[in-house]
């Protein structure tokens, strides 16, 4: 059992915890969520006992065998399978102890070390050990490469692995998704799922959190608030808390009183009775999701470029890859190998596509290829005339000027911009007030890859290409994101491990494997069922099984059925952005004529131009006025009404039609 009570915790000026209590009986699988800076991070430290809580008692059961992840990795020379043993501390002392009997001749004591090795599981380490790494995304010919030649992404998977072979009654793991790809990200959450002991995960991936855990500890304003179920049921059960104490966003709350204006507007006539009944059926009905998320700082659209081409972009008879010093899974260095052959794209304005495929196999090769930053090894390259992309991968992070600010950075793009207008574009993504104008070199990843994201919404790209787009991204500015990207009318390619944003905001997959992208006939769910036989298929090749090859192509009426709501979804969420446009020119038409008829109004209000007979032209000539302006603000709302009416109708058939999918 693990109890807090009553706990205070501060770093430096910040208060993380105040008077806190929480108690998780042993076997739960927790996940810690809360927003960057709140402590989760310092609530690991005071489990392990690296902090000390300035009040209050940190109870922990006995005897208890705790795994976490290490910090730094210092044994670079040693072979990566050894590195992942040397984390069963017990198992590497009886090897040591059993090698010193030997040498020492001690028969009796060699055969009391090799019941304990045994004990220990310590006959199949090797082979758990080199399951661990296989699983993580490594190949059988990494397994004896030392730490040092891999990159630092691949060793944090290593360590995961390490951590993961370590021992344990309790895991504490933070982050652990950051550094894999949907692959791994997939075995990852299938071993946790079965980990038999006490679990407590960080981590911003929605989807993973539903899958490994059975309860959520929620870090908001110096509490820990415990949660039954995942984290589904966690966004129902706050949104039934927020609601009950009428905690509603303030951008919900406008939409609440602007719905409660046209009501109140339409109310007396018994031509729009019914469809002001039906705004009122729409304020008892706002969305969990929504709710849950009130209180989130991030509000931000991805605009896209007025003009656009069709074709935006053509890749014909492609060869992608590297020109350089070939190398392995893992190494830092590129690799000379074709990865990519006979590659024909055409990208056509609106299409929203997931790239999915085994680690390595070339997606973010393919990514590259598209923006131009990676020259063609052979084939042809045709951008659309009014191409504009907009890309995002991690390395992009790495290129910020440290030295800037945000307000700078956006600035620089566009030097005759207002600074209101860049301030409240920054605001969207999180950087209020002060922080517009933080310097970059002592931001968060998480900050970081805000500011990324944001310099490429301000550009308006047609085509958007995210390699990656939620590592370091917290569940707020995940879901923000996901929104924005939702509504986004250019074209989109995704490479993400986050399934709820593949699943929100994309209508067709490509799977990138075997040096060839091709269209996948089928959803999340199928690539998981492919990876799968995929994965058995290369284990019975290495033990040089004979056995008939499994079909590449997800099949049967589940999948088929998948695919048609997958589709209807699709065509939904395409109806949708007119709708939304007609909505929103409506909207501004609206208050166009509104500010109008308020002018003229104060106009009319003026009583000498009822007494004065010299302005008797000018009265008729505004009266006249007045009853224009007033017949177009009521056609405005009669269209803004057609087309709410609509989105309504669809957007609730498209949320039938994605719980279907999913």
């Amino acid at each position: 059992m693990i109890a807090l009570r009553q706990v205070a915790l501060q770093r430096g000026t910040q208060t993380l915890l105040d008077n806190a209590d929480v108690t998780l009986n042993n076997g739960v699988k927790a996940g810690i969520i809360g927003a960057n800076g709140a402590g989760k991070s310092s609530l690991f430290k005071l489990l392990l006992g690296e902090l000390g809580p300035d009040q209050g008692d940190v109870e922990m059961s006995g005897g208890q065998r705790i795994a976490h992840m290490a910090q730094e990795v210092d044994a670079l020379d040693r072979p990566i399978i050894e590195y992942v043993l040397d984390g069963d501390i017990a198992l590497r002392q009886a090897e040591a102890d059993l090698l010193a009997a030997r040498e020492a001749g001690e028969a009796h004591r060699e055969a009391e070390l090799h019941g304990l090795i045994e004990t220990l599981d310590g006959y199949r380490a090797e082979s758990r050990a080199a399951q661990l790494l296989v699983g993580l995304g490594f190949v059988q010919t990494d397994l004896t490469r030392p730490l040092s030649a891999f990159s630092g992404g691949w060793r944090m998977r290593v360590n995961l692995a390490r951590t993961l072979f370590m021992p344990s009654d309790l895991l504490l793991l933070d982050e652990p998704t950051n550094h894999l790809d949907l692959d791994a990200l997939l075995w990852l959450e299938q071993w946790l799922t079965r980990y038999p002991g006490t679990l407590l995960l960080i981590s911003h991936d929605r989807d993973f959190l539903d899958a490994v855990c059975d309860h959520i500890v929620h870090m908001h304003h110096q509490k820990l608030e415990l949660y039954r179920g995942n984290y589904s049921q966690f966004e129902r059960t706050r949104a039934e808390k927020l609601a009950l104490q009428q905690a509603e966003a303030a951008k919900q709350q406008a939409r609440r009183e602007e719905i409660e204006r046209f009501i109140a507007r339409f109310k007396a006539q018994a031509t729009k009775a019914k469809q002001a009944q039906s705004r009122v059926k729409m304020l008892e009905r706002m969305e969990d999701i929504a709710v849950a998320h009130v209180d989130s700082p991030f509000h931000f659209t991805l605009p896209a470029a007025e003009k656009t081409s069709r074709p935006l972009l053509v890749l014909d008879q492609a060869q992608l890859g590297y020109r350089g010093k070939a190398g392995s899974v893992g190494d830092a260095e590129s690799s000379d190998n074709v990865q990519l052959d006979k590659v024909n794209i055409t990208l056509l304005p609106g299409s929203r596509i997931g790239l999915l495929g085994p680690n390595g196999a070339g997606k973010s090769t393919l990514i590259k290829s598209l923006t131009g930053e990676l020259e063609l090894l052979n084939g042809k390259r045709v951008p659309g005339e009014h191409l504009a992309i907009g890309y995002f991968a991690q390395h992009q992070l790495e290129s910020l000027d440290i030295s800037s600010t945000p307000f700078v950075h956006v600035q620089r793009l566009s030097p005759t911009a207002s600074d209101q207008d860049i301030r409240n574009f920054l605001g969207g993504f999180g950087f209020k007030g002060d922080d517009a104008f933080g310097q970059v070199a002592s931001f968060s990843g998480g900050e970081k890859a805000r500011l990324a994201l944001a310099l490429v919404a301000w550009q308006k790209p047609n085509l958007l290409l995210l390699d990656e787009p939620t590592n370091h991204l917290d569940l707020e500015m995940r879901e923000a994101l996901t929104q924005a990207l939702a509504s986004f009318e250019g074209t989109v390619i995704l490479v993400s491990h986050d399934r709820h944003l593949l699943r929100a905001t994309v209508d067709e997959f490509w799977r990138v494997a075997d040096n060839r992208v091709e269209p996948f006939d089928g959803d999340l769910e199928d690539y998981r069922i492919w990876l799968k036989a995929r994965l058995e298929e290369s284990r019975r090749d290495s033990r040089g099984e004979k056995a008939e090859r499994q079909s590449q192509q997800p099949s049967g009426d589940s999948r088929e059925a998948r695919k048609a709501s997958r589709k209807a979804a699709a065509e939904l969420r395409e109806k949708l952005r007119p709708l939304k446009k007609q909505r929103d020119q409506a909207e501004k038409a609206m208050e166009k004529a509104q500010q109008e008829l308020e002018n003229v109004e104060q106009v009319l209000a003026d009583p000498a131009l009822y007494t004065d007979s010299a302005r008797k032209a000018e009265l008729t000539k505004t009266l006249s006025q007045q009853a224009e302006i007033k017949a177009r603000l009521e056609e405005s709302e009669r269209q803004w009404l057609s087309a709410e009416e609509a989105l309504e109708t669809m957007e609730a058939e498209l949320l039938a039609s994605e719980e279907e999918v999913s």
